[in-house]
């Protein structure tokens, strides 16, 4: 089942990827889930939008402790 978010006033793409993603480097990512709302930058309340699902692959770079 999809994970989706309901809007409150003054919600920004970027606070949303942020709130409910963990960064605002995934706004991009909110957004191509949501194309019916491409034209929003603030929303208003109670605006349904699909939250995708993050996969961000452990670098193998980091130290077992970091992982």
């Amino acid at each position: 089942m999809p994970k989706t978010y309901t809007t409150v006033s003054g919600d920004e793409w970027d606070m949303i990827a942020r709130d409910q993603l963990g960064s605002e480097r995934y706004t991009a990512l909110l957004m191509h889930a949501n194309p019916d709302h491409l034209d929003t930058v603030i929303f208003s309340a109670g605006v349904a939008l699909l939250i995708p699902e993050v996969t961000t692959p452990i670098p193998s770079s980091l130290p077992p402790w970091r992982r």
